[in-house]
């Protein structure tokens, strides 16, 4: 049995919260002195069924793996605050969810994959007439 995609709802409630997450970490001051919220990018927050949990994956832009580790540490630590913060511009939702922090290595992948197709063995596969010898 194959395994359904997110809702419609999941989808909509996940773009919502991504976007009062976004304004909090651009506009407010946060607790965690180390992290550097500037350059904390929010791709996208998976909501569960219950939409009672968000899983937001973030990146940093120009950060180090060790940089990565230090920023998702600070997340959730703050994780408390954040909610408080997003909550006022999430009135329509019943519950406010809880916030999981998690890597974002989607732009890995990207960046992984577009090598492999620019790689030498993949452009005389597409065109052989030009590499023949």
């Amino acid at each position: 049995m194959a395994s359904k995609g997110p809702s419609q709802r999941q989808l909509r409630v996940g773009e919502l919260v991504r976007h009062a997450l976004t304004q909090v970490l651009q506009r407010e001051a946060m607790p965690v002195r180390d992290l550097d919220t500037s350059r904390v990018t929010v791709s996208e927050v998976r909501m569960s069924p219950d939409l009672k949990i968000a899983t937001c994956f973030v990146s940093l832009l120009n950060g180090s793996p060790q940089d990565v580790k230090a920023a998702l540490d600070g997340l959730e630590r703050s994780a408390k605050f954040l909610r408080g913060r997003a909550a006022p511009l999430l009135q329509q939702m019943k519950y406010m969810p809880t916030f999981r922090f998690r890597e974002d290595t989607s732009f890995a992948n990207f960046a992984r994959i577009d090598a492999l197709l620019r790689s030498d063995a993949v452009t005389r596969d597409l065109d052989p007439e030009e590499h023949e010898d």
